[in-house]
């Protein structure tokens, strides 16, 4: 007798055109590959940076997925404006973070720029740097002692163990300021340090404190991926002792490390800014099966979980908040889980206009039409 499974008919595949920046690991991963294809989606992804998805034409397109809330707002207000309002979906976090190598982290402990996290023993994954101390340090400015602001310390100047052996300015490296959220958050938050733990308030405030924070922010160039990509590489440190990358990118190296050769990465390690902005990627769903896409990944418990494996917070879908599950997932693999303390500073990104101005000037960006 002929099984009747035999005479379903087959489950019609939707292709979603995306516009992603680095959150296409998650779709990009053959797992989640697997169960988008069970629930009738393929998704065909065109990269590139945030703020160049904000900027450029998405017509034709079914989702855009920035990495952080200002391409989002962009994009939602624009398409207000034009009288076609899209959905936003908030599936998973991933904090900007501050990656680096152990001699590194050590040499700024003993320069009391950084605390190493608490831990379960043995050397630490995590440490908190004091981003006043840090930007001061760019700036020519080292335990309470000014020099000339143009000639901010050097690594050499303050590794007097010979640890790192490098004669290069002390700086994070950012991706593209002009395409990338990652660098222009972390602009954001340069910007506030610099401003007295606050954010400006008008274009005349914004645009000074781009101009003076600029030299701290220009050594920079590689797209958002392959920053992550070359400070997972053999010759990173070298390339970038410090790189401003997402949380999950380093922990799905970690967790990646423990499952193929059984221990953790040890020379890796990251800083969390003692000021801190956690990113909010929002998918903008701009058609219905952009929609159905956005509720798929935010609501399936297997896509969510395997977003966890990929090193992001999930969300939990009814309430929003974050969930627990990274932490246990950490847990029983014996990765370390970082902390964040409640004397952390929340920092605040100027008005979207503000940010875009002062983007535009550090970055010596082009405008739309391709002139400077």
């Amino acid at each position: 007798m002929t099984s009747g499974n035999l005479l379903l008919p087959l489950r019609q595949v939707v292709t979603i055109e995306a516009k992603m920046a680095s959150k296409r690991d998650f779709f990009q991963d053959p797992v989640v590959e697997r169960l988008l294809m069970k629930h009738g989606f393929r998704v065909h992804i065109t990269n590139m940076g945030s703020r160049e998805i904000a900027k450029q034409d998405y017509e034709g397109y079914d989702v855009v997925f920035p990495s952080g809330q200002p391409a989002a707002d962009l994009i939602s207000r624009e398409r207000a404006r034009a009288n076609r309002p899209v959905l936003l979906y908030r599936p998973f976090v991933s904090p900007i973070v501050l990656a680096t190598y152990r001699d590194y982290a050590e040499v700024l402990t003993a320069e009391g720029v950084a605390k190493r996290q608490p831990g379960s023993g043995g050397r630490p994954m995590y440490y908190t740097l004091d981003m006043r101390k840090f930007v001061d340090l760019a700036h020519g400015k080292r335990k309470g002692v000014q020099r000339d602001p143009q000639d901010g310390y050097r690594w050499d100047e303050i590794d007097h163990d010979d640890h790192v052996r490098n004669g290069n300015k002390i700086l994070a490296q950012t991706s593209d300021i002009c395409e990338s959220n990652s660098a222009g958050t972390y602009l954001g938050l340069v910007a506030f340090v610099e401003h007295g733990n606050d954010a400006p308030d008008n274009e005349a405030e914004a645009e000074r404190l781009a101009r003076k924070i600029k030299p701290l922010l220009i050594e920079q160039g590689l797209p958002s991926s392959e920053r992550a990509e070359t400070y997972l590489s053999p010759d990173g440190p070298s390339i970038a002792p410090i790189s401003v990358i997402y949380e999950h990118q380093f922990l799905a190296h970690q967790i990646g490390h423990r499952a193929e050769k059984g221990a953790t990465d040890d020379e890796r390690v990251l800083l969390y800014p003692s000021t801190r902005f956690v990113t909010e990627p929002q998918l903008v769903a701009l058609t219905g099966d952009g929609a159905r896409l956005g509720e798929l990944v935010s609501e399936d418990p297997e896509l969510q979980h395997r977003a966890m494996e990929l090193g992001f917070r999930a969300r939990n879908a009814t309430s929003g908040a974050t969930s627990d599950e990274l932490t246990r997932f950490l847990t029983e693999r014996q990765i370390p889980v970082p902390t964040t303390s409640s004397d952390d500073t929340r920092a605040v990104l100027p008005s979207l206009p503000l940010l875009e101005k002062m983007i535009e000037i550090v970055g010596d960006c082009p405008d739309r039409t391709g002139s400077r």
